[in-house]
């Protein structure tokens, strides 16, 4: 009886981390897919184009499966995820890495999963175990060494603030998220957030439709593969695996999301990581490493947690 009772717990940490790894796989991806895509589409058209394609997916998949509408207790965190992660983040994100090198951006952006460990400890009641607050440190360290990597110097103060938002948006709406998953699912919150961003970027409107009418048909593509993969699957994933995962915790995981991009663009564009880049990968890997292991002491209250 006692191996049955445990085999559940196995199959969904095994799926959990299933879970987690297509997320960091497919926003990798995204970096590739909108340096491409953001040669033709300004950083708002890009994001309600994404947003556009994604919210359509995961309503089809929402349909299908019989979900209907949240409880009315999830919309505030709802809300907030698709205003400050869906919205804010994506807009900002890709403004920002048009007026700041990619050291800079890593450096400022990089300091997300920070504030959400913050913020989850606070707010979340998740608490601040050392294996954390030492992993974060170290994996940041090892992002900020893969953007230097890769940095041009050409930094604007108009760059660091829009990067800064960034980070903070991403740090309030996956707070507002792990909220929201204790009254709804993962597919809704998701769904609905994606909905919320949408609507929160339409005023860009008129520039998706300028943008779209004179980029080639590969970029119109692009865009779409962004929405439906990186956005509607990955952040379903993510979703799957935040009911599960202490937020500050799986945030933290966040950090090998630049290592996938280092290797990505080695095998699709050629690009040969310098030795700077792969001793921040290795250090990024290693703090995410940190983050996740299991250190009794420290470990006892997010176990908890990660019943909700």
């Amino acid at each position: 009886m006692a191996h049955a009772a445990a085999e559940p717990g196995k199959k969904d940490g095994i799926k959990t981390t299933l879970a987690v790894a297509i997320t960091m796989l497919l926003w990798a991806s995204a970096f590739v897919g909108i340096r491409y895509a953001g040669a033709y589409f300004s950083p708002g058209a890009l994001a309600l184009g994404r947003l556009m394609a994604g919210s359509v997916g995961l309503s089809a998949i929402l349909v299908l499966r019989g979900e209907g509408l949240p409880p009315l207790s999830s919309w505030p965190g709802i809300i907030g995820v698709g205003v400050f992660w869906f919205g804010l983040y994506t807009v900002t994100l890709n403004w920002g890495e048009q007026h700041a090198d990619a050291g800079t951006a890593a450096l400022v952006v990089g300091t997300g999963p920070l504030l959400l460990a913050l913020l989850s400890g606070w707010l979340l009641k998740e608490g601040f175990p050392p294996r954390l607050l030492i992993g974060i440190t170290i994996a940041f360290a090892g992002a900020v060494l893969v953007g230097l990597s890769t940095g041009d110097g050409h930094t604007t103060v108009l760059g660091v603030l829009l990067c800064l938002a960034a980070a903070t948006g991403y740090a309030v709406g996956v707070t507002a998220q792990k909220t929201a998953l204790r009254r709804a699912s993962a597919l809704q919150v998701t769904t609905f957030g994606c909905v919320v961003g949408t609507l929160a970027c339409l005023p860009f409107a008129g520039q998706l439709v300028n943008d779209l009418a004179a980029a080639p048909l590969g970029a119109s593509l692009a865009m779409v593969y962004l929405g439906l993969l990186p956005t509607a699957l990955a952040f379903y994933t993510w979703a799957y695996a935040l009911v599960r995962t202490p937020a500050g915790r799986l945030g933290a995981t966040t950090y090998a999301v630049p290592v996938l991009v280092v290797f990505l663009s080695w095998l699709l564009l050629g690009e040969v990581p310098t030795p700077i880049a792969l001793a921040g990968g290795g250090l990024a890997l290693l703090g995410v490493a940190v983050s996740r292991a299991k250190w009794k002491r420290a470990d006892s209250a997010p176990a908890a947690e990660a019943h909700d």
